[in-house]
Order: C-alpha cells, then structure tokens, then sequence
C-alpha cells in the first residue's frame, strides 16, 4: 500500500457512520491466505478462531467501530455454483459476523440488471472510496489500493451497494 493512503485502521477510527464492503471477484488468491486455503481444500478446515494471530487485528478493528455506532456491511456477488474460494470465503464469514459485520450474499444473476462499478471496494460515511485492485489471477496487485473522495465515484459505489444489499441474502440464509 502506498505510505500516502490511510490504513484500514485509519479509515476505520475516521469512520463516523458506516463502512460498507462490495465483493465481486469469484476467485481471490491472496499470497498471505494462500496456506489456510490450501489447507481448507485438503481438510475442510480453516480458520475461524477470531482470537487467531491472522484474525484478531480485523476482529479487534471491526468491533471497536461497531462499539462506536459505525454500520459494517458486507455484500458479495457470486456465480453459482460458486468457486472454492467463495465455499472457503463463505467458511470465513463466521468470524467476520463475530466481529459485527452484516454479511450478504447474491448470485451474479440477480445482479445483471445493476450498474456496478468494476471493482471491489469499501466506502465509508458514502463519502470516501477504498478501491482494492486485484491481479487477473486474483492476487493483490502492486499497488492494491487507490482511494478516492470524488462524489461521483463515491456515489455510484453507494448506490450499487444498496442495490446489491436489498436484492442480497443474509449469510445464515445462503445455501452455497
């Protein structure tokens, strides 16, 4: 990450309303998670301690905004039947409710008809953008994230999420 950017810490503590998260990609081959998912994948087991030395910083994060009044939403589009990785991302999910995060899901096809940005990203308080970019191959790219407070880009990632959000269903309910 450039050193000019905020740290999701940063962009967390600054947070006064909500933070919101839209996922699209099918596969995601983050270099750092690649042992727990190959792990997953030979053993069907992963980690979902939220007291983890992986977890406990993102836990700790997430539950200090939420003790600050901060909503944390996060939507993910998937094609179904889904990848691995999402059957592995939908095994983590766990431990982002934990933390007191919202999590949806929906199928691509429910999405067809919504304008989405082509990218993943968060915003937070609607206003500022945390785009992530990813490889083709899903690996974080080399400079993985770009942000942005331009009231455009800001609002059409707002309105695609709430899209998603109503169309979306919560994780207890979503049968992968």
């Amino acid at each position: 990450m450039s050193s000019s950017l905020p740290s999701f810490e940063d962009l967390f503590r600054r947070a006064e309303c909500s933070a919101v998260h839209l996922e699209m990609r099918d596969v995601y081959a983050v270099k750092d998670e690649g042992a727990d998912f190959a792990r997953w994948r030979a053993t069907g087991q992963a980690d979902v301690d939220p007291d983890s030395e992986h977890w406990r910083p993102w836990v700790a994060m997430l539950q200090d905004a939420v003790k600050r009044g901060i909503r944390v939403r996060r939507a993910r589009i998937v094609s179904m039947p889904v990848t691995d990785h999402i059957r592995y991302e939908y095994a983590l999910t766990t431990v982002n409710v934990f933390a007191g995060e919202a999590v949806r899901w929906l199928s691509r096809r429910g999405a067809s008809d919504i304008a989405l940005p082509g990218i993943d990203f968060w915003l937070f308080d609607g206003k500022y953008v945390r785009i992530n970019h990813f490889t083709g191959d899903g690996d974080s790219a080399e400079e993985p994230f770009e942000d942005s407070d331009d009231p455009a880009l800001a609002q059409l990632c707002a309105t695609s999420f709430e899209a998603v959000w109503r169309r979306a269903t919560p994780h207890d309910a979503f049968v992968i």
